[in-house]
């Protein structure tokens, strides 16, 4: 089969044998929002132009409102049966392709929460418990006997890069290696009192009183903004999937609060595909 994640930013396709065993790969910056509408049926095929393996499975931003199509969210709890239950076949040129949906969930106060491509990477793990996936829009997820039960979504990456861009604090930083000693500083700020916008300032005020220097700044933003993050959580343990150098922050972070972390298979999501793949030949 070819399994394909599909972002907003890049493009993977894996070509797979019986086994789920990656024979092939490769790779493009030709994420949804590189791709104009109705090109998307041409992309995949330059994509994948000499493979003719079947069935074609796809994960991701490929399946949201500025995708392909629309794979409507699936709500949760869910696991692969309720996912196989909903792929989106799309079908161009005598081939056909099937979408991943999302998945759906909502808070305590009913507060809707959506996840789209997160979803073939946690179950590809296989694991039990909470997941993090921290990036631009990091998530925690519950998973339990093999479902996610339910997840919740921080604007923490976002956030960070608005304020280090388009903000006054940004003003005052200059681009540099990490500063550990910085990071954990924001992080221990994070759990003092006054709140995360008092804090926020507080990057600024530091800066202009000679406290932090240009080059550390960022680290210490991004220590606040993750400690915060974090501490929602109470000190609990949790398995990180995600990039390697995001993920060692969030190990960071997480071993200056004295929180236990496991690291997780950023590439899980084949394995998901390729069990939807052979779910889809029953």
């Amino acid at each position: 089969m070819i399994a394909i994640d599909w972002g907003t930013s890049s493009f993977r396709a894996y070509r797979l044998d019986a086994q789920g065993s990656i024979l092939e790969s490769r790779a493009s910056n030709q994420g949804i929002l590189n791709v104009a509408p109705g090109q998307f049926p041409r992309i995949l095929e330059e994509q994948i132009s000499g493979w003719e393996e079947a069935p074609i499975v796809m994960s991701g931003m490929v399946g949201s409102r500025q995708g392909w199509a629309e794979a409507p969210y699936v709500p949760c709890p869910a696991g692969f049966d309720e996912i196989a239950a909903s792929l989106l076949e799309v079908r161009w040129g005598g081939r056909s392709a099937w979408i991943v949906p999302g998945l759906s969930c909502r808070d305590a106060a009913g507060v809707p929460d959506v996840m789209r491509g997160e979803e073939a990477q946690i179950l590809g793990c296989g694991v039990e418990g909470t997941v993090c996936l921290p990036g631009t829009h990091s998530k925690w997820v519950e998973v339990k006997n093999g479902r996610i039960e339910r997840f919740c979504t921080f604007m923490t990456g976002e956030v960070y890069a608005v304020l280090k861009q388009h903000s006054i604090l940004g003003r005052m930083m200059q681009d540099g290696p990490p500063d550990a000693g910085a990071f954990a500083d924001g992080v221990r700020r994070s759990g003092e009192a006054g709140g995360l916008l008092h804090h926020l300032f507080g990057a600024r005020t530091r800066g202009l009183m000679g406290e932090l220097g240009a080059a550390a700044l960022a680290s210490y933003l991004s220590g606040i903004v993750i400690g915060h993050e974090l501490r929602t959580f109470e000190g609990k343990s949790f398995n990180l999937l995600g990039a390697p150098e995001l993920a060692a922050l969030y190990q960071q972070a997480a071993a200056a609060l004295g929180i236990e972390t496991r690291t997780l298979d950023a590439d899980s999501a084949v394995r998901s595909l390729h069990r939807l793949g052979v779910m889809l030949r029953r």
